[in-house]
């Protein structure tokens, strides 16, 4: 059984009934999940400019999605750097730090950020395929954060990420839990929940292939080993390795 004093119970409307809303058409339907707003000026922008750039290939690409992108967002600073097919949902809900570097077919989307939103810090650099998600709660990110490809961040109660920050290819970071008390209803009507937000520290090292569960707090310095699994809290300065990860030794300051 779930204790009700370690979580807290995620209000989640399932996508099938947001795409199938029978007394909303269809148009209104779209623009709910892609923008969140009820501007057609808005949508017709959206369109205009995802349609024209957002697979325009080369140099020019570059340029045209940074002049004409950032009229999309709730603010960009200098230097931005989209790549291809990058996808946006809830994009004035997301905001952009100096030199932000996006790379082709990551997933931005704020849809369930609230108005905390979502927020990068300056240097930061997402490698290609990537999904950042706001499902139910906000997301942050510090400065000078490196997101390799293919990673997952999905925040369900909150993702709060620290400056100078790596994080390996095909980390999954986040989430939350089904509910599985019952047998006779499937899971997936259960409800959701979560063990509180994800914090990860500055200085902070996941290694290829990590996984951070909900609820888990990263302290500063910490490194995570490839593969590892870190379901509870790692002190500053841990070496953790495993499934569930395990703190192997401490980092300690050296002479040079």
């Amino acid at each position: 059984m779930i204790s009700p004093e370690e979580v807290k119970r995620i209000s989640k409307v399932p996508l099938t009934e947001q795409l199938n809303t029978a007394n909303v058409s269809l148009l209104k339907r779209y623009q709910d999940k892609v923008l969140g707003e009820s501007r057609l000026s808005g949508l017709a922008y959206y369109e205009l400019v995802t349609l024209l750039f957002s697979n325009l290939p080369g140099s020019l690409g570059y340029l045209l999605r940074k002049k004409f992108y950032q009229g999309l967002f709730q603010r960009t600073g200098s230097g931005l750097i989209l790549g291809q097919g990058v996808v946006l949902r809830h994009p004035r809900r997301i905001t952009l730090g100096d030199r932000v570097a996006i790379d082709d077919y990551t997933l931005l989307d704020a849809s369930g950020a609230g108005e905390a939103g979502m927020s990068f810090g300056n240097d930061v650099i997402v490698s290609r395929n990537c999904v950042i998600q706001c499902k139910t709660d906000s997301l942050t990110l510090g400065n000078r954060v490196d997101i390799g490809c293919n990673t997952i961040l999905s925040s369900g109660n909150g993702i709060f990420i620290g400056d100078s920050v790596l994080i390996a290819g095909n980390c999954y970071i986040g989430g939350g839990r089904y509910v599985t008390d019952r047998i006779d209803i499937p899971m997936m009507e259960q409800g959701v929940y979560s063990k509180g937000p994800v914090v990860i520290g500055n200085d902070v090292w996941l290694g290829a292939g990590a996984i951070v569960l909900d609820g888990v707090r990263i302290g500063k310095g910490c490194v995570v080993g490839a593969g590892a699994l870190v379901t509870k809290e790692l002190p500053d300065y841990s070496i953790a390795v495993g499934v569930p990860a395990q703190v192997v030794r401490k980092r300690e300051a050296r002479s040079v």
